[in-house]
């Protein structure tokens, strides 16, 4: 198996170049463009050659950088054991990060949705990463819930939050970006309360 270009010796120095290029996307994203790989090396001051040793394609450019990659949990230090509580930490972290990178949200999501198949399954909003942060805050229901209990609510939570619904709820329903993720966490909520009262109906 080889060796990452960045792992490989001058490994802070590459570290460096490594996120100034995503930086770069990220800024271009957020622009509401769709940076390619020699974009983001002319913002970075750096070769295309260069550019291409860490991201190969524009595809693995743009999913460096959005705003989730790379986070592995939604939860706090020593979180709660009630699950509920564990939901609403999560959600209330997914739903500031949807609304702190909204530009960069909405490009990724446009961008997923004129991909063809191949590409639209490498895109990070199709890799399921809110459905493993909620599966985590489920995790002591799972006794309760079962197996399929857990994953249809954690799938039910994420219909109602991400940038999706802060998309529709902003754009068609008229609501402020700050009525909207009040909504978005009380949906959430009652969806999660809904669920514990009666764990067959999510089974």
């Amino acid at each position: 198996m080889s060796t990452p270009y960045e792992l490989e010796g001058r490994t802070q120095q590459k570290r460096r170049t490594r996120q100034a290029l995503v930086d770069v996307a990220r800024h271009l994203v957020g622009q509401g463009l769709t940076p390619t790989v020699e974009d983001a090396a002319a913002g970075a001051a750096v070769s295309r050659a260069t550019a291409y040793r860490y991201f190969p394609n524009q595809r693995a450019l743009l999913a460096a950088a959005h705003p989730e990659t790379g986070t592995s949990s939604l939860l706090p230090p020593n979180p709660p054991a009630d699950p509920e509580a564990r939901v609403a930490l999560v959600v209330k972290a997914f739903t500031k990060l949807i609304s702190d990178t909204e530009p960069q949200q909405r490009t990724m999501l446009q961008l997923s949705l004129v991909a063809d198949d191949d590409e639209r399954r490498s895109f990070p909003l199709r890799q399921g990463r809110a459905i493993g942060w909620l599966t985590e805050a489920l995790e002591p229901a799972r006794e309760r819930l079962g197996d399929d209990g857990v994953r249809r609510t954690a799938l039910a939570i994420r219909s109602a939050t991400g940038i999706e619904a802060l998309i529709w709820l902003t754009d068609i329903a008229g609501l402020s970006r700050r009525q909207a993720v009040k909504l978005m966490r009380w949906t959430a909520s009652a969806i999660c309360r809904a669920a514990l009262a009666d764990p067959e109906a999510v089974r």
